[in-house]
């Protein structure tokens, strides 16, 4: 009788690096080439008709506007609001889904993801409506843009968290258990440790859409000025996509930093332990 011969001995490395070509089109066109030309446009300034000359200058004048700055930072600070919110919101409910039996998990996932089918202007526009009929002076506040900005971003929070905890081995729980750990105590060291991956994904899920979002703070925010209206105004209104550019580098570098912090903190708490 012939021996069957496993697929990855059928498959060479050449036909392996043939079927990843689709990813690599995909990342060309639409990640490395739109960079490409973010960078071209932040760090080049035209001379005349003919020529460009590389230049800081889109920078300089952005860190030379307080309003600017200002406008970056109150971005930010609704940005983390936010992502502490649908932690403090997302945590328990996929903790709760994990606990249920597996037909009603499915249920909850549909319900947790349902509203994301829906066009997010719409349900922007309906949280303003909700607004309108409850208290409207409360559009334009910090309070309507957080409320909007967790209800569309939640599901962002609580799938990776899902995600995490539903792959945690049982026995951990039985072994936690047979040396005489409480719920509250295996909480803290089982489920909780080991869900920190899934915590930090939700957490850049979560800041990186907040502090650049144009919708809500359009809506909700009665017009209110933040980094994401600046950026698209630089680019659409004025036609200045240097300084537009200039702008959404500086904002990402920002983010950046503030995620590698995040996830530079749960490497030394692994270490301590």
């Amino acid at each position: 009788m012939k021996k069957a011969i496993p697929l990855k001995n059928k498959l060479s490395l050449r036909d392996l690096n043939l079927m990843g070509s689709p990813y690599y089109v995909v990342l060309f066109f639409l990640i490395l080439i739109p960079l490409i030309l973010i960078l071209f446009y932040a760090f080049s300034e035209r001379v005349n008709d003919l020529f460009i000359s590389f230049s800081f200058n889109y920078f300089r004048q952005f860190l030379n506007e307080p309003a600017f700055i200002k406008t970056m930072l109150d971005s930010i600070k609704l940005a983390i609001y936010t992502t502490l919110v649908t932690l403090f919101i997302g945590y328990p409910t996929a903790y709760l889904i994990t606990k249920s039996n597996k037909k009603t998990q499915t249920l909850l996932i549909l319900m947790i993801t349902a509203p994301m089918w829906v066009n997010m202007l719409l349900r922007t526009l309906a949280w303003k409506q909700i607004f309108e009929m409850l208290n409207a002076s409360l559009l334009g506040t910090d309070i309507a843009i957080i409320t909007g900005m967790v209800y569309v971003f939640l599901p962002f929070m609580v799938l990776p968290i899902y995600t995490v905890l539903s792959k945690i081995d049982p026995k951990l729980y039985e072994a936690a258990d047979d040396l005489g750990a409480n719920k509250f105590q295996t909480f803290l060291k089982v489920t909780l440790p080991l869900s920190i991956t899934g915590v930090l994904s939700g957490i850049t899920m979560v800041l990186l859409p907040a502090a650049t979002t144009l919708v809500i703070p359009k809506y909700l925010g009665k017009n209110r000025y933040l980094i994401g209206n600046l950026i698209e105004d630089r680019f659409l209104t004025a036609g200045n996509w240097g300084y537009g550019s200039a702008i959404a580098i500086i904002l990402s570098l920002v983010i950046m930093a503030m995620v590698i912090f995040t996830k530079k903190l749960d490497r030394n708490k692994g270490a301590k332990e």
